[in-house]
C-alpha cells in the first residue's frame, strides 16, 4: 500500500495540482483553474490526435484480436501438431522489447536500405511507401498487431483450457463438429476474457509512445507531434516545456481511456444480458 500511494497516488495527486497552473513569464506560476482543460478541448492538435488513436483502435485492434482468437482456438483444438512450439512462436513477439521491435520494423519499412523495398526493387513492383503520411498509421498498425498478437492469445488459450469437458462431451453428442462447437460452445464461454483484451487493447492503444518516438527518427516527414495523443503530450510537457498543459492533457487522456473501458464493458454486460433474457 505505501509503495502503490508513494508512486501512483501521489504523481497522479500532483499532476493534478499542475494541471490547475499556467506558467506565465511575468507572475511565475499563476492559478487557472480549469483553463488548461478547457483549453485542451478546443484544441485542435489534441482532438485531431483522439481521432487519430480512435481510428488506430476501430481498425487495429479487431484485426489483431480475431488473429489472437484464432491462434488460441487452433491450439486448443489439439489438431495442431507442435502446438507447445507454434504457441512459444506467436508469443514471443510480446517479449521482445517495443523499443527494439519498432527499430526492427523501421529497418524493414526503410525504402532505401529495407529488404522490403529491396526485394520489391528486385521484382519490378517499385518502391512500397510505408513512411509517409497516409501510411504511417497503418504501419504501426502492423507493428503494434505484430507484438500484441501472441499476449492477447495466451490469455484467450489459458480461458480455453478453463472450459469444462463436460459441455464439449454434450455438444459431441448433439453432432457439432468442430467450428460448431468454437462458435456456440467455446467463444461464448470466453467472453470475459476477451472483454479483458479489449479493455487491455482500449488503454494500450491511447499509450502508445515508443513507435511514433522511435519512428519519428526516419520518418520525420510522417510522423508529426501530434500523431497520437500520449506522444502529443510528451512533445507539450518535454519540446514546449509546457508541463501544466501536458498535466492537463494527460489527465483527460486518463478520463477518455476510463470512459472507453467503461462503455466497452457496459455494452458487453447489456449483450450478455439480452442472451440471457433470450434464452
Amino acid at each position: 500500500m505505501v509503495v502503490f500511494i508513494a508512486m501512483l497516488i501521489v504523481p497522479l495527486a500532483y499532476a493534478g495540482y499542475l494541471s490547475l497552473f499556467e506558467s506565465k513569464l511575468i507572475g511565475g506560476e499563476v492559478f487557472t483553474g480549469l483553463g488548461n482543460y478547457v483549453r485542451a478541448l478546443t484544441d485542435p492538435n489534441f482532438l485531431g490526435s483522439l481521432g487519430r488513436a480512435v481510428l488506430f483502435f476501430i481498425i487495429q485492434v479487431p484485426i489483431m484480436l480475431a488473429l489472437s482468437l484464432f491462434f488460441a482456438l487452433a491450439l486448443d483444438s489439439r489438431r495442431a501438431r507442435g502446438s507447445k512450439a507454434i504457441r512459444l512462436l506467436i508469443f514471443m513477439p510480446y517479449a521482445v522489447p517495443a523499443v527494439v521491435a519498432t527499430l526492427m520494423w523501421g529497418y524493414l519499412y526503410g525504402p532505401d536500405f529495407g529488404p522490403i523495398a529491396q526485394v520489391s526493387r528486385a521484382i519490378g513492383l517499385g518502391t512500397p511507401e510505408f513512411l509517409t503520411p497516409e501510411t504511417i498509421l497503418y504501419s504501426m498498425m502492423n507493428i503494434v498487431t505484430w507484438e500484441f498478437i501472441g499476449y492477447n492469445m495466451i490469455i484467450m488459450y489459458a480461458a480455453l483450457r478453463s472450459i469444462p469437458s463436460e459441455l464439449y462431451e454434450a455438444a459431441e453428442i448433439d453432432g457439432a463438429g468442430q467450428f460448431r462447437v468454437a462458435w456456440s460452445v467455446k467463444i461464448p464461454s470466453i467472453r470475459p476474457a476477451i472483454l479483458l483484451t479489449v479493455i487491455f487493447s482500449v488503454i494500450g492503444t491511447f499509450q502508445l509512445f515508443s513507435e511514433p518516438s522511435l519512428l519519428n527518427a526516419i520518418a520525420g516527414n510522417a510522423i508529426t507531434n501530434d500523431i497520437l495523443p500520449n506522444y502529443y503530450a510528451y512533445n507539450v510537457a518535454f519540446i514546449n516545456q509546457e508541463i501544466n498543459y501536458a498535466a492537463a492533457l494527460a489527465f483527460l487522456l486518463g478520463i477518455v481511456i476510463a470512459v472507453v473501458s467503461y462503455i466497452v464493458q457496459l455494452s458487453a454486460e447489456r449483450r450478455e444480458r439480452r442472451e440471457r433474457n433470450w434464452t
